[in-house]
């Protein structure tokens, strides 16, 4: 098939491009930012760039990674939001129906997932997040924009019968956290694999099992993360002693953490579960935690990349009015 490809400049779009040609796809790249996998330069919240896109190179299935994002918070206002990344997932939808396509692949995000209760970890337990935790009550404009989003994928679906697939994926930027300080980058994106994290690489294979799924699936979401070793009748003890918790599933894990002077976390929040993605679309990510200690054993390169001089090429480019579409 030929495969539109929105966001196909950013983080996601390298690895997920190249991986849907050796799948046997062509890739047409859309992004407001030039990239080796971007033939077409502009914005989704451009109707007339996302038609000439979809009439000059016959495009069959659409996979739609570009958004705005929450570091973009703070250097853009909330209309840019709606714009990018509500009317954008609408002309997109649009002109897939248009065309007569049988799937379209939406790359959501857990965020939408966390309320502000949840972000507080107030609680007594770690929250054990799936696909049926509600209500969802996203706690900033990314996750309201996305969650609406969502609902429009829905919408087409159930007017015009276009199956959509949304991936609520857990982290996988390079870059530094931009809210906790008190790890190392590497040692944070390790103890994240634990409860909310996922490679890139991984991500890209999710994306393209859910475009071969499609079709039988219909309409669902997804959380795509990394397998976590932890049960929902952990969850107390992630809340007041994660460390113990992670021993008992990895005896090993203090030690080899000591020889790298990191810390296991002291406690967890909240706990992503991925098992329907594996039930349901035949997916499970690659690495995982113990895939992470075992490079600890063997002295073999992290099979996470970690680059805190990471920043999307999208950023800087201008637009009206100031702000990246």
């Amino acid at each position: 098939m030929n495969i539109l490809l929105t966001g196909s400049s950013g983080w996601l779009g390298r690895f997920l491009a190249p991986r849907l040609r050796q799948a046997g796809h062509a890739v047409t790249g859309l992004d407001v930012a030039r990239g080796p996998d971007t033939a077409v330069i502009g914005s989704v919240a451009d109707k007339g760039v996302v038609e000439r896109a979809f009439r000059d190179h016959g495009i069959e299935a659409v996979i739609h990674a570009g958004a705005l994002h929450k570091p973009d918070i703070a250097r853009v206002p909330a209309q840019a939001f709606i714009e990018v990344n509500v009317t954008g997932t609408l002309n997109l939808l649009q002109q897939a129906v248009a065309a007569g396509h049988d799937r379209f692949v939406f790359t959501s995000t857990t965020s939408l997932m966390i309320s502000q209760a949840i972000r507080r970890e107030t609680g007594q337990a770690a929250a054990w997040i799936d696909e049926a935790t509600g209500p969802l009550e996203p706690r900033n404009i990314y996750g309201v924009t996305k969650l609406a989003a969502e609902g429009l994928c829905r919408l087409h679906h159930i007017e015009h019968g276009l199956n959509c697939v949304i991936l609520r994926t857990g982290r996988f930027f390079p870059e530094d956290d931009d809210t906790h300080r008190d790890l190392t980058g590497p040692n944070l994106k390790a103890n994240e694999f634990l409860n909310r994290r996922l490679t890139v690489e991984d991500a890209a294979e999710a994306h393209l099992a859910a475009l071969e799924r499609a079709p039988e699936i219909g309409c669902d979401a997804f959380i795509i993360a990394a397998p976590t070793p932890f049960s929902p009748s952990d969850a107390t003890m992630l809340k007041t002693d994660a460390a113990a918790v992670v021993s008992r599933c990895f005896p090993d894990a203090r030690a080899l953490y000591a020889r790298q002077s990191w810390h296991l976390p002291a406690s967890i929040g909240r706990v992503y579960d991925a098992s329907k993605a594996e039930r349901m679309l035949g997916f499970r990510c690659q690495v995982d935690f113990g895939r992470i200690l075992e490079s600890l054993r063997t002295g073999r390169p992290l099979p996470f990349t970690h680059d805190p001089t990471y920043l999307s090429p999208a950023r800087g480019v201008p637009q009206r009015d100031g702000w990246t579409a």
